[in-house]
């Protein structure tokens, strides 16, 4: 019976260690995804962000908020706004297959 009950011991010990290890493996997974997401954000932010620039003659001689201006005036504008309609739906179209 003593016996027995070491042997379930010892048991539930290797049980415990392995949960212990699983949950420290998905701590490490987890701050993984999260790192991984932050550096994808930022390179698409930094991409994105200087696509605008690009198309600007003398960017140096512009402002953050005359830059967000032009923007927030591109986007108002119908034609603007119907092709990022198309685009969307063209994405969401290619999502679906």
């Amino acid at each position: 019976m003593n016996e027995k009950l070491e042997k379930l011991n010892q048991e539930l010990e290797n049980t415990e260690a392995r949960l212990r290890r699983a949950q420290h493996k998905e701590k490490m997974l987890e701050h993984q995804i999260k790192t991984l997401n932050r550096k994808e954000r930022t390179h698409r932010l930094c991409t994105r962000g200087a696509m605008p620039e690009s198309h600007l003659p003398h960017p140096e001689a512009v402002t953050d908020e005359q830059v967000s201006t032009i923007l927030k005036v591109l986007f108002h504008r119908s034609n603007t706004k119907f092709l990022l309609e198309q685009v969307l739906a063209e994405n969401q179209k290619e999502d679906m297959k």
